[in-house]
C-alpha cells in the first residue's frame, strides 16, 4: 500500500473504464487545432504578424470593410481587445479604418495596400499549409472534414468570417 496518499495511482484502469480525453471531441478539436495551426503559425510570425493580425488580414481578403465586431468574431478575441489590435495594425499601415457610408456612427476597417500585399502571400502560404495537411488524409477522412466542421459551427449558432 502506498503511504503517500498525494501520488498518482498509476494502477492499470478498472474494467468497465473507458477513456475520456483522448476520445473527447472538444480535445480532439483543440488538439488538433494546435497541431495544425502551429507551422503555419510560424510563418505568420516570421511576417512580423500576431495570430489576431492574419485572422483580421485573412477576413478582410474574403470581405474587405468589414466591422470589428465582425472582425472580433472570426479573430477570437474580444471586441474591445481587437480595436487595440487594429489600432496597431493601423499605425503599421496594414488597414484604415473608415467610416461606414450607411451609417456614418459605424466603422469599418478596410485593408491598405501593403497590407493586402502582406495578406495575399500569406493566404497563399495558408492554402499550401492547408494542401499538405490534406494530403494526409485519406480520400474518404478529406472529404468529409469541412463539411462536417462548417455544420457543427453552425448548429451551435457560432459564424463565420464573411459578408456581415
Amino acid at each position: 500500500m502506498d503511504d503517500h496518499p498525494d501520488r498518482f495511482d498509476d494502477r492499470a484502469p478498472a474494467a468497465d473504464y473507458s477513456p475520456f480525453v483522448s476520445d473527447y471531441l472538444l480535445y480532439l478539436l483543440a488538439a488538433a487545432s494546435h497541431a495544425a495551426s502551429e507551422q503555419f503559425h510560424g510563418q505568420v510570425r516570421e511576417c512580423g504578424l500576431k495570430i489576431a493580425e492574419w485572422r483580421v488580414l485573412a477576413c478582410l481578403v474574403e470581405q474587405d470593410g468589414q466591422m470589428i465586431t465582425r472582425l472580433a468574431q472570426f479573430a477570437l478575441y474580444e471586441q474591445s481587445r481587437l480595436t487595440r489590435i487594429i489600432e496597431k495594425m493601423e499605425e503599421r499601415g496594414l488597414v484604415s479604418r473608415r467610416p461606414d457610408a450607411a451609417d456614418r456612427r459605424r466603422v469599418r476597417v478596410h485593408l491598405t495596400d501593403p497590407g493586402r500585399t502582406v495578406a495575399l502571400d500569406l493566404v497563399g502560404k495558408a492554402r499550401d499549409h492547408e494542401a499538405a495537411l490534406m494530403a494526409r488524409l485519406d480520400e474518404n477522412a478529406r472529404g468529409g472534414l469541412k463539411s462536417s466542421l462548417k455544420a457543427l459551427i453552425r448548429h451551435l449558432g457560432a459564424d463565420v468570417c464573411g459578408p456581415d
